[in-house]
């Protein structure tokens, strides 16, 4: 309501409520008006229609004249609509009316100038109210009045008459209303679009603007009548012109404008960029017109083409130039690899920048390290635009740039260098003499040195060089050129950082996995750990040589890449080491892991800055040769593949287990699968079967594909599955593991049952004595026979039915005894008033390595005797050894405690 349209139509709308009110108050009088006029002459009427019908007289000398006339009288008053017709004598008795109750009184009112022979028609406060009364005489044929006749219609019933119409009225002045807001909406909205919904201050404020930006413009504006006269000129349009103060209003043939422009400006002919001299300037005229009917008046603009040409080359010169910073920051820093970023920042540069450009960077950056310092030896990495490889140094060379060189000055203030003119730079030149004469002949005259700065450091520089037609490079150009080497050198910084993460991680990955595979005789294995186009991440595998000549499998994986990863790794791998240490099933040692890992996260992301572990599965098996049993257990791992010796492929179903750290201490399950001798075991991380573009299914049937077929070598099996299920670029790393099984034949295992009674000892120590011979390990039957004693003795006293011993002729004698108990021995030293516990000492001190593994059904205590001997004191040496180990005591201390023999 503001704006100018919206009080043109508040004041249309106020002046139409105001006309349609006052033409219904008009109405409605008018109308009450013509009801009393019709309402008299209905009266009149009626009455007279009465007073004149045929044998009134007749009925007024009959002997009643009442009732001869009131039926008349009635029928007449219906008829003719009126409230009563009433028939008085000249005395004023009532001979009709239309209440019989007031028939035969006398009536008062105005009737005598009906008496005498006049009619008339009043309104009258009568029996039946405020009425509207028309009495008309009766005349016999004399001429006498014998009767007065009134027809009577009440005030009341007029206004009724006038009410049934004010519906029609209010209607018509509710529509005319509603008729004329319309319009004056419509004359609004249209006045609102030309005004634009200004308010007349707005306008005003508007045109204040529009003046002082009309006059402020870089640009004329002229505005020419129909007839040819000028009646607008803005101030630049009469600097252009050089129009005296006058010039408005007067023709424009007449302002000295020069016949050909003159003539342009008052022509019916449209221009567009026209260009026309006026005194020493060329003028861009366009021309349009203001109105399309009649003598329209022209809008013409001024433009100076001199002024333009030289801001339109340096508007050029700038698109240009952010354009190539757009395709620098699109085009440098695809990779994280240095050498490939600094020879994307010179491919950027030729040939929109320069004709020719080189990087070189220091040393320690190409291999990830920071810069101790500015120097000016520098690798050169990248040569583009050259076409002769003997006129630069060629990329890799190693060059130490003279201190007065250009490189060398802007590497020590970090700042850029122009060499406008190479044949005057007499510190170019000495860099070298001979090579610079040769660029100088091949047309290159000009250089730009910049350094490569990142965080305050230089990390090397870019030389840009113009040759042949080119100009020679300007202080515009250095500023342009440190910007764009700027931007390239955040990029060139951050690969190399990636760098020294990339390496630091692979350092530390390759610290934390298996250098060698173990040497035992249960597997023979192949591997291949390949990391993913993102570097090293969290992939892992395990050869763990156990008790019994056993041998544990591990295949592990940890969400993500870089350090953190194989970190974690790390820990993993010797959480698991440890754990296979106390020879416990396979889902017991991953519920163990499994603990530790939740555990990890919770010290690690309580404080909410450490990375804890974001997601890691291991699977986890265990080979018994002896028996050819596979024990399996996975947290969260793609079970293995199992290739049989005729070329079938099995996966097999193993028990469903949540990844490491999701457990929720929850119990694991494990399978245990019968494999035959040959049989090749195939361990592999998800990033082997897993790739873009193809889900699960479609990598275990692809790895079956590669893995079906003739037996092969871990080694040839290796090569098969890389190469069919390997992609171009992995993003995720993959750990391979394949491992043909071995038996331990029977001739190699020996075992007996011995009953729980201490004379059972000596026979079955002779028992192993004579295995022992049969194999040919006479030199261990001293070692083996002691051990034997002391682990059987222990199982007779202390264990439980029933008993065995078990002799395994490996890379090392396996010493076993097991028994039904679940009651381990425990490694102490004894005091000399003790009558036993050396026995464990002795054992520990004979065998290479000694422990106790649980079973199902008890305990098995284990210890290996190297083949070739050397292990534990000699015979000669065992009592000696004996009592050196015991604590010395004297005499006196002897009898004191009662220990004396």
């Amino acid at each position: 309501m503001r704006s100018l349209a919206g009080q043109v139509f508040l004041l249309q709308l106020g002046v139409v409520v105001l006309v349609v009110i006052t033409a219904l108050v008009a109405l409605v009088v008018q109308a009450r008006r013509h009801s009393m006029e019709d309402a008299q002459y209905q009266t009149l009427v009626a009455a007279q229609t009465f007073a004149h019908s045929p044998g009134i007289i007749a009925a007024l000398n009959s002997p009643d004249p009442s009732a001869v006339l009131q039926p008349s009288a009635e029928a007449v008053r219906k008829a003719s609509g009126v409230d009563a017709i009433i028939v008085y004598r000249r005395d004023g008795i009532t001979l009709t009316h239309s209440d019989p109750g007031q028939i035969g009184k006398h009536v008062i009112g105005p009737y005598a100038e009906a008496a005498t022979g006049k009619s008339f028609t009043r309104t009258f406060q009568g029996a039946l109210g405020l009425s509207v009364i028309s009495a008309v005489p009766v005349k016999d044929g004399s001429g006498s009045v014998v009767a007065i006749v009134s027809a009577v219609v009440t005030v009341g019933k007029v206004q009724d008459w006038v009410n049934q119409q004010l519906p029609v009225l209010f209607g018509v002045a509710i529509g005319s209303v509603v008729l004329a807001a319309g319009g004056s909406a419509l004359v609004s909205r249209r006045l609102r679009r030309q005004t634009h919904g200004l308010g007349p201050a707005e306008m005003t404020r508007m045109y204040e603007h529009h003046d002082a930006v009309l006059h402020a413009v870089r640009e004329g504006v002229l505005i020419v009548g129909g007839d040819g006269r000028m009646l607008l000129a803005n101030d630049e349009a009469r600097r252009l012109l050089e129009l005296p103060e006058d010039a408005e209003h007067r023709s424009v043939s007449g302002l000295g404008l020069g016949d050909e422009l003159a003539g342009l400006l008052t022509s019916d002919q449209p221009a567009t960029d026209e260009v026309h001299l006026a005194g020493d300037r060329l003028l861009a005229v366009n021309k349009r017109f203001a109105g399309p009917e009649g003598p329209a008046s022209r809008v013409v603009t001024l433009r100076d083409t001199t002024e333009l040409q030289a801001l339109a080359g340096r508007a050029e010169t700038a698109r240009e130039r952010l354009q190539l910073l757009y395709d620098a920051g699109v085009r440098i820093g695809t990779t994280l690899d240095v050498t490939r970023t600094a020879r994307e920042l010179a491919e950027v540069t030729v040939p929109h920048f320069a004709d020719v450009v080189t990087v070189e960077l220091l040393d320690p950056v190409l291999h990830g390290e920071e810069p101790t310092g500015a120097s000016t030896e520098m690798r050169r990495v990248a040569v583009v635009g050259m076409e002769r490889d003997d006129l630069l140094y060629p990329a890799g060379t190693l060059i130490r740039f003279v201190a007065s060189t250009p490189t060398a000055v802007g590497a020590a203030n970090g700042r850029a260098v122009l060499v406008a003119d190479l044949n005057a730079s007499d510190g170019w030149q000495a860099q070298h003499p001979e090579r610079a004469r040769r660029i100088l002949e091949h047309g290159v005259h000009s250089l730009i040195v910049v350094p490569l700065r990142a965080r305050g450091v230089v990390l090397g520089t870019a030389h840009c060089w113009r040759k042949a037609a080119s100009a020679p490079f300007d202080e515009e150009d250095v500023a342009f050129a440190e910007e764009l080497a700027a931007r390239a050198a955040v990029c060139i910084d951050n690969a190399r950082r990636y760098t020294r993460e990339h390496t630091t991680a692979v350092a530390l990955q390759r610290s934390l996995l298996p250098s060698r595979v173990p040497d035992q005789s249960a597997l023979k294995v192949a591997y291949r750990y390949l990391p993913a186009r993102a570097g090293v991440g969290g992939d892992w595998f395990d050869v763990i040589p156990l008790s019994g000549a056993r041998v544990a499998l591990v295949v592990g994986d940890v969400v993500g890449h870089g350090v953190h990863a194989a970190a974690t790794m790390g820990r993993l791998r010797t959480a698991v080491h440890n754990f296979s240490v106390l020879d416990i099933p396979p889902e017991e040692l991953l519920g163990r892991v499994d603990e530790l890992v939740a555990q990890i996260d919770v010290d690690e992301s309580g404080d909410g800055e450490g990375l804890g572990i974001t997601g890691a599965t291991c699977l986890y098996a265990v080979y018994d040769p002896t028996s050819g049993r596979l024990a399996v257990a996975t947290a969260g791992h793609p079970g293995p593949a199992v290739v049989r010796p005729d070329g079938s492929v099995d996966f097999p179903q193993l028990p469903v287990s949540p990844p490491l750290g999701l457990g929720a201490s929850m119990p694991g399950e494990s399978a245990e699968l019968i494999v035959p001798e040959g049989s090749r075991l195939v361990l592999y991380t998800d990033g082997l079967i897993e790739d873009r573009g193809r889900d699960l299914d479609v990598g275990l049937a692809a790895l079956r594909t590669a893995l079906t077929g003739p037996d092969r070598s871990p080694e040839a099996t290796c090569a098969a599955v890389v190469g069919a299920l390997m992609p171009d670029r992995p993003r995720d790393d993959i750990a391979l593991l394949v491992a043909r099984t071995n038996r331990l034949h029977a001739d190699r295992i020996a075992e007996w049952r011995v009953s729980r009674d201490p004379a059972a000892v000596g026979p079955v120590r002779a028992e192993c004595v004579r295995r022992l011979h049969e194999w040919g390990l006479d030199q261990l039957g001293f070692a083996a026979e002691l051990v034997l004693s002391e682990l059987i003795t222990n199982a007779i006293n202390y264990g439980t039915d029933p008993v065995t011993v078990r002799l395994l002729r490996d890379r090392a004698l396996i010493c076993e005894v097991s028994d039904g108990s679940s009651t381990s021995p425990r490694l102490r030293r004894a005091r000399v008033t003790d009558e036993g516990g050396r026995g464990l000492f002795l054992v520990a001190q004979f065998a290479e390595r000694w422990g106790t593994r649980y079973t199902p059904r008890g305990k098995v205590i284990w210890a290996e005797l190297s083949l070739h001997g050397g292990a534990g004191p000699s015979v000669d040496g065992l009592a000696e050894f004996l009592f050196d180990e015991v604590e010395p005591l004297s005499l006196e201390s002897a009898e004191r405690d009662g220990t004396a023999r």
